[in-house]
């Protein structure tokens, strides 16, 4: 079978679709490696919790003054956090691998200019010891959420949910209910570009009524870990 040739304004617009694809592409490279370097910068950097401080004041607004958030889990509680994971979630929204509109103005170069004012802002709020309330499930699957959890995360996210700063593994325990279950189904629905497939994969497989007993689980535990260490300084 003979194929009548491709008519020249055909051939024109696939070559420029496919220029348009590799450019894409190339941004794409381009933007993970401003990413990784600014990340990788801010870890680095020895903070300045005084200059941390002056910068939470705008965080303050939304996260409280002592970082504690909203028990209806519009915000969550940062206070305590680990300062590497504060770090990566920070660089995610300045470079669109994590989505939030309040986040992203937040994180931009205007309020913090430089890896070393990430650096500063989170080492503040990993230090922060908020004692607050928080927002809890009404406990109908807490006990079947418990078991579910020893099974399926605990290995990565620790027994009590205190996570791992060196693998960027958020601390889960005490965070707010509403915000925990959120987090769950904006990452299966694909809103939260950051979380690994395999994490999504995992987070696909569990009924509702899975995810309100990890949720409500996590709003109830309590953080047992020592004191947060930033960037290797008490």
């Amino acid at each position: 079978m003979r194929f009548a040739p491709m008519r020249p304004h055909i051939l024109s617009l696939v070559t420029l679709l496919a220029a348009g694809s590799a450019s894409v592409a190339s941004l794409s490279v381009q933007a993970a490696s401003d990413a990784s370097n600014e990340f990788a910068q801010a870890l680095r950097s020895r903070p300045n919790l005084q200059h941390g401080a002056e910068l939470f004041r705008d965080c303050a607004a939304c996260h409280g003054t002592m970082g504690g958030g909203s028990e209806d889990g519009d915000v969550p509680r940062i206070a305590g956090q680990h300062f590497n994971v504060l770090v990566r979630q920070l660089v995610d929204y300045r470079h669109e691998t994590r989505w939030d509109i309040r986040m992203e103005h937040y994180a931009g170069r205007r309020l913090l200019s430089d890896p070393q004012a990430i650096a500063d802002v989170a080492a503040y709020a990993s230090a922060l010891d908020d004692r607050g309330p928080r927002g809890i499930g009404d406990g109908q699957y807490v006990s079947h959420g418990a078991a579910l959890y020893a099974q399926r995360c605990a290995q990565c996210h620790g027994t009590s949910g205190q996570g791992n700063a060196k693998k960027l593994v958020p601390r889960l325990a005490g965070q707010h209910y509403e915000y925990l279950l959120r987090q769950m189904y904006d990452a299966v629905d694909g809103r939260r570009p950051n979380f690994s497939p395999s994490h999504v994969r995992l987070l696909a497989r569990l009924e509702r009524a899975d995810l309100i007993g990890v949720a409500d689980f996590l709003s109830r535990s309590e953080w047992t870990a020592p004191p947060p260490q930033v960037a290797g300084h008490p």
